[in-house]
Order: structure tokens, then C-alpha cells, then sequence
């Protein structure tokens, strides 16, 4: 296997990556080219992990979407960095299926985290719907929030 400028394999460095957080195969190709080991060892090592299931594409998307939900971030955001990191569409579909999530719920307590109330301007309604659009929430899921959020549950 191809040893890189400080002497480690592919294998040795993917291995130290993945025993901190799990990642996508994209990200740890570009970690590893970076540390100087060549496309072919990459290619080679990494389809070698997955073999091994020490990565997983699958896997990093369940604990991404589990992490993102956490944080009040909303659909159309994790799509959106999932796809940044390589994730493929039908990975990101089931691990947000697999979440089982309400959006709706989950906007509303976002924004009633932020805010005290609707507002009471279209300037101010606006603040609050670019906040949930920021956050990856769709229109409706935004209306439903601005709405619902401050209900007596």
C-alpha cells in the first residue's frame, strides 16, 4: 500500500480519522489526498473499509441527519449538506425517512426558541422566516411555524 510523506498508509490515517467521528467517503478521500497518498491507494483503501463496514456512507447520513435534527436544522439544509459531502439522493432519502422526524414540530420549536412571538410587522414576520429558511425549513413548514409555534400544547 502507498505510504504517505510522514510514512503512514492510506489505511493507517482513514482508520485514525474514522475513530473520531464517522465520515463520508468523499470527505475522506479529500483527507487523504491531502495528506499526500495517491488516488489509486485511496481508491483501493477506502473500498477496503467499506468491505470491512468501518465506513459507511449509509451510516455517516443517519448520525449527519440525527445531528442536524438536534440542532433544530431542517430538511432542505441536511439535503443540502448531505449532498455536499457525497452522500448519494437515495442515502439521504432513507436516512431522513429513517429519522422520523416532524418538521412541522421541529420548526416550531425552532422559532419559538429564537422568538417570543409572530411579530408583530411584516418586517418582523419576514426576520422570522428568513431565520427557518436559513435553517432549511420549506415554506409550508415555515407558515405552519409562524402560525403554531407559540401554541399552549
Amino acid at each position: 500500500m502507498n505510504k504517505a510523506e510522514g510514512g503512514a498508509s492510506p489505511k493507517d490515517d482513514a482508520i485514525r480519522l474514522l475513530a473520531r467521528r464517522e465520515y463520508s467517503r468523499l470527505e475522506l478521500e479529500k483527507r487523504l489526498a491531502g495528506k499526500g497518498h495517491d488516488d489509486e491507494a485511496i481508491a483501493e483503501c477506502l473500498n477496503g473499509l467499506a468491505q470491512e463496514g468501518l465506513q459507511s456512507d449509509a451510516r455517516f447520513a443517519e448520525v449527519f441527519v440525527r445531528s442536524y435534527i438536534a440542532r433544530d436544522q431542517g430538511p432542505l439544509k441536511i439535503r443540502a449538506k448531505l449532498g455536499e459531502r457525497g452522500i448519494e439522493s437515495v442515502l439521504v432519502r432513507n436516512a431522513l425517512e429513517e429519522a422520523d422526524v416532524n418538521w412541522f414540530s421541529l420548526a416550531c420549536e425552532a422559532l419559538a426558541k429564537r422568538f417570543d412571538d409572530a411579530g408583530d410587522t411584516p418586517r418582523e414576520r419576514a426576520r422570522r422566516e428568513r431565520f427557518l429558511a436559513g435553517r432549511g425549513f420549506d415554506f409550508d413548514q415555515t407558515r405552519h411555524a409562524l402560525s403554531h409555534a407559540w401554541d399552549d400544547h
